[in-house]
């Protein structure tokens, strides 16, 4: 990796809402024995969340995750006269190929980092004892039997890459999977011959040559014709669910997805919004019988519950819709504190995500949650509300309130949300770009002023300027600017 590479993967492990176990942040070296230690637990620990790498990285305050910088040399560091890292890899079994980076963050800090391979088919041990971390606690392996099993019957291929169908022909491509679909939305011709459409699918990783050939599962994700043929993936289609009122006692109707996720997506959206509700006209944005929620910010935040899927957990992305608001939830916990969402980018299913997006389906890396939270805006809707819970994700979207109606931590949501999308716009937060976003008429001024120093208070925004005097014309950027 080359420098800026290596500061850029930095700043996106930093913007994780805890270390983990497979990343761990330490400001300076204590021992050997605890470098051994940690890279056999954070080994193991990235074999069990489908990491193919852990970091551990010197020059990061743990708790905070303030870059401040290391004295750690860990390329030039001695073991009784033998290096560090040969020391090391001598100790560890399985023999594994780390790699050792030192660089400078910038003119002041140093950073060393140790990026370390998951472990394959067997713990990874450090002098005869395998570790794994709970929590920001290095502990013994063999104290977790569970943890212990995970690695010993891991399957080391992500699961985009395993096989969904076997011992096929070339023929039986074109029987279960849309293949006309992936050239439509590609834009290019569908070739001529059978084994130009197969080559085209080996390239992509939908389908592998062994024996025969074989749908890969991230093939039958995004073609299959019938998703119930693929018995390994077949529970991974998505459901959405119309509930009458604003609890989830009584159903009015149900849809669940049959098709691949590429070949359902254009019309599960056509119906997913047929059962969204018209809006009456509010205020200046809005037109007699428009749409409560914003069709673009609905298909991308469904677009992402299923491109950010933990694949490996169980259950499925879901829809539900209520009176008052729409919930679309997925499997697994978020890789970035919901907090960063709109600024942030990792994704656990990045060959999944890179054909969703060179289809269309959605917005490039980065450019989604802020195309979503504008349009909430524009419509005046309430912030979004994003919950992780029971290994689950779940992004709320809330109908129309007026602003005398949104309690105190909604406003400071919505405050933080707007400070957001206006950084990431290269602008600023003003006490004028609040009022626009709420509508507050500028003689209550007061109003913006208020929802802003609560803002402040609960630290989610800071002063762009802190020496700056002058109230009318401050400006305010996230806590993480």
């Amino acid at each position: 990796m080359t420098e800026q590479q290596l500061i850029d993967l930095i700043n996106e492990l930093v913007k994780q809402p805890h270390e983990s176990e497979w990343v761990e942040f330490k400001l300076n070296f204590h021992s050997p024995e605890e470098i051994g230690e940690r890279i056999s637990s954070l080994s193991n620990g990235a074999c069990i969340h489908n990491q193919s790498v852990g970091y551990l990285v010197f020059g990061v305050e743990d708790q905070t995750h303030i870059i401040k910088g290391t004295s750690f040399k860990a390329k030039s560091q001695k073991k009784g006269g033998e290096d560090l890292e040969h020391w090391l890899t001598c100790r560890l079994n399985p023999k594994i190929d780390i790699t050792v980076y030192e660089f400078d963050y910038d003119v002041n800090r140093h950073i060393s980092l140790y990026v370390i391979p998951a472990a394959k088919n067997q713990p990874v041990e450090f002098l005869h004892q395998s570790y794994i971390r709970i929590g920001s606690i290095t502990k013994k392996l063999n104290e977790y039997p569970e943890k212990q099993a995970k690695i010993w019957k891991k399957d080391t291929v992500p699961f985009e890459k395993e096989i969904a169908m076997d011992n096929l022909s070339a023929a039986d491509i074109t029987k279960y999977l849309s293949t006309e679909t992936y050239f439509d939305l590609m834009k290019v011709p569908y070739p001529s011959t059978q084994q130009g459409v197969i080559d085209k699918f080996l390239e992509e990783g939908l389908v592998v040559k062994n024996s025969g050939y074989a749908i890969t599962k991230l093939g039958a994700l995004l073609f299959a014709k019938q998703l119930k043929e693929f018995e390994s993936v077949a529970r991974k289609s998505i459901r959405v669910i119309v509930y009458k009122g604003k609890n989830k006692v009584e159903t009015e109707r149900e849809q669940i997805g049959g098709r691949g996720y590429a070949i359902g997506f254009e019309g599960l959206m056509t119906w997913i919004n047929g059962q969204l509700p018209a809006n009456e006209e509010i205020g200046k944005a809005f037109r007699n019988e428009s749409r409560m929620y914003p069709e673009i910010a609905v298909r991308e935040l469904v677009a992402n519950a299923l491109i950010h899927q933990d694949l490996t957990e169980k259950g499925f992305p879901m829809v539900e819709i209520f009176s008052d608001r729409i919930e679309i939830s997925n499997a697994g916990t978020p890789l970035v504190t919901p907090d960063r969402f709109i600024d942030a980018y990792l994704s656990r299913n990045e060959k999944l995500a890179d054909v969703m997006r060179r289809m269309g389906f959605c917005e490039e890396k980065g450019s989604g949650l802020d195309k979503v939270i504008l349009n909430i805006e524009l419509y005046q809707l309430p912030p979004l509300n994003v919950i992780v819970a029971e290994s689950r994700t779940r992004i709320t979207m809330y109908s129309y309130k007026i602003l005398l109606d949104l309690d105190r931590k909604e406003k400071v949501r919505a405050c933080y949300q707007h400070a957001c999308l206006k950084y990431v716009s290269n602008e600023k937060m003003t006490n004028q770009s609040l009022r626009d976003r709420f509508k507050i008429a500028d003689h209550n001024y007061a109003v913006a002023s208020r929802i802003i120093r609560d803002a402040l208070t609960e630290g989610f925004i800071k002063e762009d300027d802190p020496e700056s005097k002058s109230r009318k014309y401050a400006a305010y950027i996230p806590f993480w600017a």
